[in-house]
């Protein structure tokens, strides 16, 4: 078999770093493997070596990409109109904490899917910081004039992850209404 073109390889990475991102916040980081990983991306297990040194810089860059364009489009207008601006929060939080977000934890939100990995992962990790820094910026797009984001931001991950830990008993759907009320309100 010969050499991939450097554009090949350069989109064989992205496909790697793609489905690392969806598959870690669906299954945890500890319960993907390298080989798995490559099986769903589509390449041999022996290439993940060209593309990266260890697993922990896979998790690296694919926290990065999971919180790429993460709410880019949930305070439209937010910089012109108070009224925008709280609409478009209001849409966000209805979409955040309703069940096909709660089911669709491979492309849902990274602040929910990565947490349990983040909190046992290494304190100076480059995912960390990047987790971190995903967290900021959820708190400030859900702030407004009169709190920082914080307590919404909180309410909003921790229903959804307390939804996804019992989907399929009635709980997990009034763990989302409740949160969804208390936030809106």
């Amino acid at each position: 078999m010969g050499r991939v073109s450097k554009e090949q390889a350069q989109e064989n990475r992205r496909r790697i770093v793609d489905t690392a991102s969806r598959l870690f916040r669906e299954q945890g980081t500890a319960g993907v493997s390298v080989a798995d990983l490559m099986k769903a991306a589509g390449l041999t297990h022996g290439g993940f070596y060209k593309h990266f040194d260890s697993k922990e810089a896979l998790v690296d860059e694919a926290t990065a990409r999971a919180f790429d364009g993460v709410g880019t489009s949930d305070k439209a207008g937010a910089d012109t109109d108070e009224d925008a601006a709280n609409d478009a929060r209001r849409a966000f939080v209805e979409n955040y904490l309703s069940p096909e977000h709660r089911d669709d934890m491979a492309g849902g939100c990274p602040t929910a899917g990565l947490a349990t990995d983040m909190a046992r992962g290494a304190t100076g990790s480059a995912a960390r910081h990047t987790y971190a820094e995903g967290v900021r910026e959820f708190a400030r797009r859900m702030a407004d004039d009169d709190d920082d984001g914080l307590v919404r931001l909180s309410t909003m991950v921790g229903a959804l992850i307390l939804a996804r830990a019992v989907n399929g008993d009635p709980l997990s759907d009034a763990l989302l209404a409740a949160a969804r009320a208390e936030v809106s309100a």
